[in-house]
């Protein structure tokens, strides 16, 4: 009876002690299958920590002789200040957190006006600001905090409560959130107040951060990692702008992003500006009035200084962080290139990097697993192999789930080898795209008129206003995958043309099922007046002919069985384009016209799908 006794006090004394260890064991991530998992104790959002503060820069952007301070807004698990958790960051910037001006009337730069002419000064509206302290956003936090981040979202300069002026791809954008990440990692200074000398430190932060974002939020990503800044370990920027000429401007050609005609970089820069309202007549002064107007060069579209200064493809010399970039095939706003120009640089510098592309249009992050792993490799330092990977790319194939992209070794396939196609007469209505050049001299003229959207000529029995030229029914499919390149000779009856060249899947499918990819392949813009060089150009004589070559925008598409390829020429863009007076001439040098293609297996397996 005693010894019963005795054990029955053992056991109760050993359940004790394990009810209490259990109790005193502190929260940490978790992690399976080398992904962050959902920690309960990190999921309640009312236990979340949510405050403000001030980063300091070593810039003044706003002319108010005092340095620029960043408005900062964290959010983290209660056990980083209960239990003395250190974790990982992750970091979104943007100008857009505190609102933006309004589309009214004149807003938008006029485009119904000749090439080389500047339209009437457009209207300048103003941001009526938005948000409360401490909360800038609440972007991203459901999804990171649970899983063992801090979530850290700043304002951009002269947006929200943050000092400064916006420069649209300026230096003060790329050092702006290379301060907050020092002061993430103890060696920046941060403040309670925007005036105020109580500092504020990120006792919490083990130093190690990532970004991410959308778009301009994705552009900022890339811009931080491009200073070199320590700490910042891995970015997965989505659908980023990476060089505003390219976003503006295309081959020399004046040409607004899709869905805006007539935006430009000041136009951009009034959207955003919804910073302190005394600060606003300095930083229009300085930054629209004097800067971008002296830079931007709305005549001629040549690359130049102001350009060359916002285009992150010139400042990769420090980057450091490991790449995940997202991009969508269909985004004719930010255009797949600008992904794949920074990724390709990465690429070759010998950084982590990965690449996912999607067929759909603006937007689109990679799948939460792949986001998650690269996260927990980089900033957990969980060893889950994601960057040994064999395949670097991951593509969307037509039709299938956003979450189910389709493994490549890279991007291009490896597979595909350039088939250079030539021209045949008939383009008016339908000439003849084929592996066999014609030595024999043709020539065939277009006439320039805006009144015609691309789909208009495209889906023309035939038409005065484009060059069509298809390649045989397709036997069998064929797979794109790469940057097509076109080489035009042309003569122009003015000294100043657009030149628009638009691959296409015919026939043109129409229905509610129906997605862009099904009819547009890829397109491009170009000025002939850069033949030589987007840094020059000169008036074109009429009756001279000229040869152009540029690329088209990357795609990776498979052409069905049935489908035939078109190469449409033709001058001003409806949608992008600015709108001279109908009437302009152009005529094509069928002879010396070719368009490339990266076509998986090459030209055999083209002979063998249009044979």
């Amino acid at each position: 009876m005693i010894n019963a006794i005795k054990s029955l006090r053992l056991i109760a004394i050993a359940s004790f002690i394990v009810v209490n260890c259990i109790a005193q064991e502190k929260a940490q991530p978790i992690f399976k299958d080398g992904e962050a998992q959902i920690v309960d104790a990190f999921s309640d959002p009312k236990t979340w920590i949510r405050h403000d503060l001030w980063v300091e820069t070593d810039f003044d952007t706003d002319g108010d002789n005092e340095l620029d301070r960043m408005h900062v807004a964290v959010t983290r698990p209660e056990q980083t200040e209960t239990e003395g958790l250190k974790l990982p960051v992750i970091y979104i910037s943007s100008p857009y957190f505190a609102g933006v001006a309004g589309d009214l009337p004149g807003v938008m730069w006029n485009v119904e006006h000749e090439l080389g002419e500047i339209g009437p000064e457009r209207v300048h509206p103003e941001v009526k600001r938005r948000g409360k302290r401490p909360i800038i956003s609440n972007s991203h936090i459901k999804k990171w905090v649970p899983r063992g981040y801090i979530v850290v979202h700043s304002s951009s300069p002269g947006t929200g409560l943050s000092d400064g002026a916006p420069t649209i791809g300026g230096k003060n954008e790329s050092l702006a959130p290379k301060f907050v990440i020092d002061w993430l990692c103890g060696r920046a200074k941060g403040y309670t107040e925007r005036n105020g000398g109580e500092e504020v430190k990120a006792y919490w932060s083990t130093g190690k951060v990532g970004m991410t974002g959308t778009s301009y939020n994705g552009t900022i990503p890339l811009a931080a990692a491009t200073t070199g800044v320590e700490g910042l370990e891995a970015i997965i920027p989505i659908a980023p702008n990476t060089s505003y000429y390219h976003y503006y401007r295309s081959n020399g050609l004046v040409r607004s992003p899709g869905g805006y005609l007539g935006e430009d970089i000041d136009v951009l820069y009034d959207f955003v500006h919804s910073g302190d309202e005394a600060n606003r007549p300095y930083n229009n002064k300085t930054i629209r009035d004097t800067e971008m107007k002296n830079g931007m060069d709305r005549q001629t579209g040549d690359y130049n200084e102001f350009w060359a200064g916002r285009d992150y493809l010139n400042q990769m010399e420090n980057m450091k962080a490991a790449l995940l970039m997202s991009h969508g095939f269909n985004d004719w706003n930010v255009m797949p290139e600008h992904s794949y120009r920074i990724y390709n640089a990465a690429r070759q510098k010998g950084l982590p990097a990965m690449i996912y592309y999607h067929q759909f249009g603006h937007g689109g992050p990679p799948p939460l697993s792949m986001m998650n792993k690269w996260f927990t490799r980089f900033l957990h330092g969980v060893e889950n192999g994601i960057e040994n990977q064999k395949n670097k790319a991951y593509i969307v194939r037509e039709y299938d789930d956003m979450g189910n992209p389709t493994p490549y070794k890279d991007y291009p396939n490896p597979e595909a080898e350039t088939v250079t196609l030539f021209l045949n007469s008939g383009g008016k209505s339908r000439g003849a795209l084929t592996t066999r050049q014609n030595r024999m001299i043709a020539r065939e003229t277009l006439v320039d008129d805006v009144s015609y959207s691309g789909k208009d000529l495209a889906t023309a029995e035939s038409s005065d206003h484009r060059l069509l030229y298809v390649s045989p029914e397709l036997k069998e499919d064929v797979h794109i995958s790469g940057i097509p390149r076109v080489t035009i000779s042309l003569s122009s009856s003015k000294p100043a043309a657009n030149l628009s060249v638009w691959l296409v899947s015919l026939p043109w499918e129409e229905g509610s099922k129906v997605r862009i990819t099904d009819n547009i392949i890829t397109r491009s813009w170009a000025d002939p007046k850069n033949y030589k060089s987007l840094t020059d150009e000169e008036d074109l004589e009429p009756g001279k002919f000229y040869t152009i070559s540029f690329d088209l925008q990357p795609d990776d598409q498979i052409i069905k069985a049935g489908q035939q390829i078109g190469l449409m020429i033709f001058s001003s863009d409806k949608e992008f384009t600015l709108h001279p007076k109908p009437g302009t001439e152009l005529t094509i040098e069928l002879h010396n016209t070719n368009l490339t293609l990266p076509i998986v297996g090459g030209k055999n397996a083209y002979m063998k799908a249009t044979n």
